[in-house]
């Protein structure tokens, strides 16, 4: 099975205003540039932009966060200077709920639990190890998880992010025993079929960062056997 990437045509977009759009991110799809050099997300929401609002010249938009590749869900990019300044305030003060969704194959030891760990990142293979107790060069990581529902051989959680690192939700719960599904990377045993893990940023509550209002958006979960049944 191949990875379907996000296009201009195919964009899956769940807010759009004049200052900020949210689409929901397909597994292929990369956030921002890398060095695969394939066409990030951004790239393709400009061009939506462009076409549909008929603009000429340079499309702004703004990149405020991001999710791992192989990872599906709620991404915010902002349409303007002042949106976009305000986003970065908000994600990097905490000042938003988010919450996601992840398949694992082993139960966790607990139903429900808040998870501290302190993760220390590799650069040279782009992971984070979780460590109980604080080393040098490691950042405090924190979230809480339940168990949603019991499938015939996996375990859905929803967790809610206090703290937001590199890989964080997936090397914690590697840490506690339960990787997610599909990722290798953090001791899954096989992939899945279309390199993604079963790992989806669900939901995600925010003040505007224009109008003030409280903007709650919900993504739904790739269409698969398993999240079908969630």
């Amino acid at each position: 099975m191949s990875k379907i990437v996000s296009t201009k045509d195919n964009l899956q977009v769940l807010h759009e205003d004049n200052h900020i759009i949210v689409v929901n991110k397909r597994v292929g799809d990369i956030v921002q540039g890398d060095k695969t050099g394939d066409k990030p997300l951004s790239e393709v929401v400009k061009e939506y932009i462009k076409e549909k609002y008929n603009k000429p010249g340079e499309v702004f938009l703004g990149v405020v966060h991001r999710l791992d590749r192989p990872t599906t869900g709620i991404v915010v990019f902002a349409r303007t200077s002042k949106a976009l300044t305000r986003l970065n305030e908000l994600f990097s003060n905490r000042e938003t709920q988010k919450t996601y969704w992840a398949v694992v194959k082993n139960k966790p030891p607990k139903v429900q639990d808040i998870l501290i760990h302190y993760l220390k990142r590799n650069e040279k293979n782009n992971t984070s190890k979780a460590h109980l107790k604080e080393i040098p060069e490691s950042k405090k990581a924190s979230l809480d998880y339940k168990i949603i529902k019991t499938l015939d051989n996996y375990f859905a959680l929803e967790i809610n992010l206090h703290t937001g690192r590199h890989h964080q939700i997936r090397a914690q719960l590697a840490a506690i025993g339960s990787p997610i599904k599909g990722d290798l990377k953090y001791g899954f045993d096989r992939s899945n079929p279309d390199g993604g893990i079963h790992l989806h940023a669900r939901k995600l509550v925010f003040i505007h960062p224009v109008s003030k209002e409280n903007i709650e958006i919900i993504a739904e979960a790739p269409k698969d056997a398993i999240w079908n049944s969630i």
